[in-house]
């Protein structure tokens, strides 16, 4: 996917339009992770460098079109103040008389915050004259919001019908890495899908399925394809609905001559707490009224031999409930061999960034996806609006 970027674009003097994700907790009235804000620092830094007049917009939670106080983006504006070193303009609204004002005002090499764009029910409708509004503040539109890219709203694909459409740096390493696994992956290629339902993730295994050498499916939704092959869960997570849909996936991975790789043991509880009487058991010996939380020792050995020898991961989706201590080895160890891995790894979701990130290795991961139901979207094989409606090359 060849889009245009922002080393395309000449932005001197020019007002920039960027569409960013500053869509981070707030705790008492302050940002609680800065982690998005930082993510946006390399596009903004690059714009004001090259002398451009900066313009931010993002959405913040979901005010679902009305002006909510404790949703304004004012914590927002005062970390990224400190993170940039410079001076950050907010305004009250993002689009009016004030907004056209502080645009017209702005010099080169300066930055404007607007305000939330989801005060506007305009903005989630796609509303083309909310765009055109927006897009009558620039010369240039850049989104560097993967996270949002898979939403089909004003600021992400309405904008870039009026004005030269580019993506940011942390939108173009997305599309980049996510593009390459999908399209031209080195081989051997492992996918890991983990997390609690397989009906969150069946486009993903789907499309996956004739792509990958081998697939690892843990997690709650692994329970799903146990009941397929006849095992008893106990008290396990278990989809009903989707006990036949499982068995497919098995018998398809089957036809292709795909490796999926299921758990051969599992850490089960009494309840899910971490205080709960705990056994590792496999997984033809659930016993009855126990759950299983995590994957058990030699599940994280088989699945730790399948990631060493591949050249590409993509890995989505915990093994375990990971945020309680005695379930979160199975997530951890996973989290270890994907950074052993030589070749292309790329972790997405926010439960799996934050186990990466919980067992020291982040560093060593070749890309952290921003965006959770963005990069999902694009594992499907689906076209995310956002993306679409970039100028090409």
């Amino acid at each position: 996917m060849a889009k245009l970027g922002l080393k395309d674009l000449d932005v001197k003097d020019k007002r920039v339009l960027v569409r960013v994700d500053f869509n981070v907790p707030l705790k008492e009235g302050q940002v609680a992770d800065a982690t998005r804000i930082r993510a946006s620092l390399p596009t903004i830094n690059y714009l004001l460098d090259k002398g451009a007049r900066v313009i931010l917009m993002s959405h913040l939670g979901r005010p679902k079109g009305k002006v909510k106080e404790e949703l304004r983006l004012d914590p927002v504006a005062r970390t990224l103040e400190e993170l940039l070193g410079r001076k950050v303009k907010k305004v009250h609204d993002c689009i009016g008389p004030e907004v056209e004002a502080a645009v017209a005002s702005l010099e080169p090499g300066e930055v404007l915050l607007l305000e939330n764009l989801r005060f506007h029910p305009e903005e989630e409708a796609n509303d083309p004259e909310f765009a055109r509004k927006l897009a009558a503040l620039a010369d240039i539109y850049v989104n560097d919001a993967f996270g949002a890219a898979h939403r089909a709203h004003a600021s992400t694909e309405g904008v870039a019908h009026y004005l030269p459409a580019a993506a940011g740096f942390l939108m173009q390493k997305e599309i980049e890495a996510l593009g390459k696994a999908l399209a031209d992956p080195e081989r051997p290629f492992v996918a890991i899908i983990g997390g609690a339902k397989i009906s969150d993730k069946i486009g993903v295994i789907k499309n996956l399925l004739g792509k990958v050498d081998k697939l690892l499916i843990g997690g709650g939704m692994a329970n799903t394809f146990l009941k397929a092959m006849g095992l008893n869960l106990g008290a396990s997570l278990v989809e009903e609905d989707r006990v036949s849909l499982a068995g497919e996936l098995i018998q398809e991975a089957r036809r292709l001559g795909k490796e999926l790789l299921l758990p051969q043991d599992l850490v089960v509880a009494s309840k899910m707490t971490a205080d709960a009487p705990h056994q590792v058991v496999k997984v033809n010996a659930v016993p009855d009224g126990w759950m299983a939380l995590d994957i058990g020792p030699e599940t994280q050995q088989a699945f730790s031999r399948a990631i060493a020898g591949a050249r590409t991961v993509v890995w989505n989706g915990p093994m375990g409930v990971f945020e309680l201590e005695p379930f979160a080895r199975g997530t951890e160890a996973v989290a270890r061999a994907v950074a052993e891995v030589r070749g292309l790894t790329i972790v997405g979701g926010g439960d799996s960034v934050a186990a990466v990130e919980k067992a020291g290795v982040a560093e060593r991961i070749g890309h952290i996806s921003t965006g959770g139901g963005a990069s999902l979207e694009f594992l499907e094989g689906k076209i995310l609006p956002g993306v679409a409606a970039l100028g090409e090359k």
